[in-house]
């Protein structure tokens, strides 16, 4: 498996107001994004090309939105403290830049 465009663990991950996951995973890799539980199980992926994210303008600078086969959801990218040693968790414009490039978009 090539090494990902994009990770991001320890997200919290909801569909509307309902809570998919606390801690889970986004990763953009091979021309796709992906959800994933903290199990490892798949919430929902698609091409990145067709995946649409952006960040609310009212909100912290952790949380994104993700647009993914139709489906709206909430991203909460650093609700988390790093491991020891470890660099502090991604920010929301960093997920969308990395979207955006993975999918060939400028800006």
């Amino acid at each position: 498996m090539a090494e990902p465009e994009f990770a991001a663990t320890g997200v919290r991950i909801e569909k509307g107001l309902r809570s998919l996951t606390r801690a889970g995973e986004v990763r953009i890799s091979e021309g796709r994004l992906r959800l994933l539980t903290s199990y490892g199980s798949e919430i929902d992926s698609a091409p990145v090309g067709a995946v649409r994210a952006s960040k609310p303008w009212f909100a912290a600078e952790d949380r994104a939105l993700a647009d993914v086969n139709g489906t709206r959801y909430s991203l909460t990218l650093g609700d988390h403290d790093p491991a020891p040693g470890q660099p502090g968790p991604p920010s929301a414009r960093r997920f969308i830049e990395a979207v955006r490039r993975a999918a060939g978009r400028n800006g």
